[in-house]
């Protein structure tokens, strides 16, 4: 989709096993993101979609393997290494994750209050930019409870790019939208790809969304807990050699034709 995108590699998994106390959710997981796609994780609930992108972003560390970002290592990076590293990218989460009792804009300009020394003027300018981006403007002062589920995740996604980092992780971005303004998210999501140049890591199961905006894709599966298929939607839909995954891309094509 994108003719930024390169053959670079931003996030690079390998041999990578995950789990929780003696509970494997995924084993020997191998795939790379290239920078300036948009790469979307994919499968049924409780595959270990949301899992694995704990570990890519360094909340837990698996069993066995590395994840490298911008060629560093988050498995093996000591606390300090770690910190900086994670400051390169940004994370939005399902509800937004916003502080309640503090405003939009406040949100927003938490991560430059602690990691950068700009100014209370240069962190009020770098706020107003990053809610336009999200077509927030205006509401600046407003508390998250006085605004909408899909302006929650708006809100967070701009608060997610205050240190204007290049690699973007979105875990369920649809998640309780009606089609409406899941498809406005869509086009959001294009559009930041477009003009900022980010490289985006979506862990979803909306179907209407992976065939809007994903480059390629890959499918977790819970019976064999690792990728059974790799490859753009459209081409994965159509002929890939596992009929399990044909019959689940192939379900946004179903409800299109019952609606």
């Amino acid at each position: 989709m994108s003719v930024q995108q390169t053959d670079k590699k931003i996030v690079e998994v390998t041999n990578l096993t995950v789990g929780y106390g003696k509970n494997v959710v995924l084993r020997d997981i191998n795939f790379s993101v290239n920078t300036g796609e948009i790469f979307v994780i994919l499968g049924g609930s409780g595959c270990g979609k949301s899992t694995l992108l704990k570990h890519l972003i360094g909340l837990y560390q698996p069993f066995v393997g590395d994840v490298l970002i911008f060629g560093e290592n988050i498995v093996t990076a000591g606390e300090t290494q770690k910190s900086l590293l994670m400051r390169r990218f940004g994370v939005t989460y399902q509800s937004g994750a916003l502080f309640g009792s503090l405003t939009l804009a406040e949100n927003v300009a938490l991560p430059l209050e602690e990691y950068t020394r700009k100014s209370p003027a240069e962190i009020d300018t770098i706020v107003r930019e990053k809610l336009r981006l999200v077509d927030l403007s205006g509401f600046e002062d407003y508390l998250p409870a006085e605004i909408s589920g899909g302006m929650k995740k708006r809100a967070g996604l701009a608060r997610a790019m205050a240190l204007d980092p290049t690699l973007l992780f979105f875990d369920e971005p649809s998640a309780g939208l009606d089609p409406i303004t899941s498809a406005e998210l869509d086009r959001l999501i294009l559009r930041l790809r477009r003009e900022l140049d980010t490289t985006i890591v979506i862990v979803t199961h909306e179907l209407d969304s992976v065939f809007t905006v994903s480059d390629r894709v890959i499918m977790l599966d819970d019976d064999t807990k690792g990728i059974i298929a790799e490859g753009t939607p459209e081409a994965l839909r159509k002929h890939s050699a596992n009929p399990w995954v044909r019959e689940f891309l192939n379900r946004s094509n179903m409800k299109r034709k019952q609606a």
